[in-house]
């Protein structure tokens, strides 16, 4: 198994949060509608397909999804909301489906949970290994954020409220970076950390072509916003030749 995070039980239970932005009807509408169009009426793979956030909703645009999730009880979650969807329990970087694919993809950030060069490396090439000729490999990710950061400082915070505290410390000589969390539970704050390796847009590119796969598009978001040297993400598509 490769160096990453498991999702818990108790964190598996209380991912599905309607009111997480994350889970807002406009953006998996968005999301959805960009993934189904490069599907291009094909089947897809979601690596790290979680309890289905993503799925679920393209499966209901008619686009025949799988999933390789590293999380038992994460898959437990998908498997109850949507048991029709396949799930195969293992790592992104050497778990494989059968059969080849129009689209796999890899949405939220999940490329940083690989936490070493080699192991994103690895996702590629096997995200390459999923696709048809002319398939597409499909990931949502952050720029890093190191502009934001004074010199001698680790720490960027990304979100305060009364109810949460949330600070990414990155090491910009490893790349590796851990998520803190805060959150409020009754009178006190309950810590969990997740652990992150940050990657650069033009670093996806080069694994994109160890992999054997194409640039055809970035955008800011999945409504293909322009990309530009402002943006805080990016959505990136490679094509298999």
């Amino acid at each position: 198994m490769v160096d990453s995070d498991v999702w818990t039980r108790e964190q598996a239970q209380n991912y599905d949060d309607a009111e997480d932005p994350m889970f807002a009807p406009a953006l998996l509408a968005a999301t959805t509608a960009f993934l189904a169009e490069a599907a291009a009426g094909g089947s897809a793979v979601e690596f790290a397909i979680g309890t289905g956030r993503v799925a679920i909703p393209l499966r209901e645009r008619g686009v025949p999804v799988t999933g390789i999730e590293l999380s038992e009880p994460m898959a437990e979650r998908l498997r109850q909301k949507a048991p029709d969807i396949p799930v195969t329990i293992g790592d992104m970087t050497t778990t494989r489906t059968s059969g080849e694919h129009s689209l796999v993809y890899l949405v939220y950030n999940t490329i940083g949970n690989l936490v070493t060069q080699d192991a994103q490396v690895a996702c590629f090439a096997n995200a390459a290994s999923h696709l048809r000729p002319g398939g597409r490999f499909v990931v949502e990710n952050t720029v890093p954020p190191l502009r934001r950061l004074p010199p001698g400082q680790s720490a960027v915070p990304f979100d305060v409220t009364d109810e949460h505290v949330g600070f990414d410390t990155l090491d910009p000589v490893t790349q590796r970076a851990t998520s803190h969390h805060l959150t409020r539970d009754g009178a006190t704050f309950r810590y969990s950390p997740h652990h992150f390796r940050y990657v650069w847009p033009s670093e996806l590119d080069l694994m994109a072509r160890l992999a054997g796969l194409e640039p055809e598009g970035r955008f800011a978001d999945w409504e293909r916003t322009p990309f530009t040297a402002e943006s805080p993400s990016h959505v990136s598509v490679w094509r298999k030749p």
